[in-house]
């Protein structure tokens, strides 16, 4: 399957993501509280700065916390907060080392329902529930991992034809539909508040 993706909406930082499992993986973690092309773009920023052309869990994994956290603050930084994401990105690839012998794309291979693939995405670190179901919607529209009720499992972000999630995004017109739908999701949370108060 020839995988496309326009998360970080740069070439090289989007190769990465289509070919790496961690490097998507890490992405998805990253991807809170800054611009979704912020966050996809930081696992290319990671491998560079590492002088690598992939992530590497065990290496990752094993790197002095202190200077894996530099080398995410270093300018421009990988996210906002890039020391509190330099641990939250060791923690997921020791977890991954740890239960998968370092190997992303093992959390999802050999899995045969959408259910159990929600539950191991649940389990890692940084990843609550609206995370893993976002992350599993990737899996099924553009990476072609599709267990035996995935859509279900992704709740709506599993719906075709939407424009919700990281998972719908196939370039800049897409990103535009869902960051608009985030919009949205926010006015009316916040309407929502101001009635209860």
């Amino acid at each position: 399957m020839d995988i496309t993706m326009r998360l970080a909406q740069q070439p090289d930082a989007d190769a990465l993501l289509a070919r790496s499992p961690l490097a998507a993986l890490v992405g998805m973690l990253l991807d809170q509280q800054v611009p979704m092309e912020w966050a996809f773009a930081g696992p290319w920023t990671i491998a560079r700065r590492l002088g690598s052309q992939d992530l590497d869990a065990h290496a990752i994994a094993a790197h002095d916390p202190d200077a894996f956290a530099a080398l995410l603050s270093e300018k421009p930084a990988v996210h906002r907060y890039p020391a509190a994401m330099a641990k939250r990105v060791q923690q997921l690839c020791a977890y991954l080392v740890e239960h998968y012998d370092g190997d992303a794309a093992a959390v999802w291979t050999g899995v045969t329902t959408g259910a159990e693939l929600l539950e191991r995405l649940r389990a890692l670190p940084g990843f609550g529930d609206q995370k893993a179901r976002i992350f599993l919607a990737l899996l099924g529209k553009r990476l072609g991992v599709r267990p035996k009720g995935w859509r279900e499992a992704a709740g709506g972000y599993g719906d075709t034809g939407v424009y919700r999630s990281a998972a719908d995004i196939t370039g800049p017109e897409s990103l535009a539909k869902v960051r608009a739908y985030k919009q949205e999701q926010k006015a009316a949370a916040k309407a929502d508040r101001g009635k209860n108060d």
